[in-house]
């Protein structure tokens, strides 16, 4: 069984990297084939990947959270809690997305954002 320390004080766990772009995935996580998750991204806990989303860069997926669609998350953006992201969201830079976060449409969230308990629909904040 292959192990991987996401470094969230949880040590090794099992876990595998995504055919599609080498990121490290947790077995506990749901990631479809078609997501790309690059090569040095990461989904873990228990996290959904699914539909056409892309991770890219440096991003983190992982609590309970679900990121779906046309989504890219990337640079060093962290999505965690049970937040959603769906449709065409970008999320990148140093933006963490956390809680019950619900981001849907083209909403564009950058810079140092941090975004908690919100729903946001086509917004942009940088």
């Amino acid at each position: 069984m292959t192990t991987y320390d996401f470094g969230d004080g949880n040590g090794p766990v099992p876990a595998h990297q995504h055919a599609n772009g080498g990121g490290w995935v947790a077995d506990s996580a749901v990631v479809d084939d078609a997501v790309w998750i690059d090569a040095t991204a990461k989904v873990y806990n228990n996290a959904w990947v699914v539909d056409d989303a892309w991770i890219y860069e440096n991003a983190q997926v992982r609590g309970d959270s679900y990121v779906c669609h046309e989504a890219q998350v990337f640079g060093n953006a962290i999505i965690e809690g049970t937040a959603r992201i769906d449709g065409e969201c970008r999320i990148y830079d140093d933006a963490i997305i956390c809680g019950a976060s619900e981001l849907y449409g083209c909403t564009f969230i950058g810079g140092n954002q941090v975004v908690e308990d919100e729903i946001l629909h086509d917004e942009q904040r940088s």
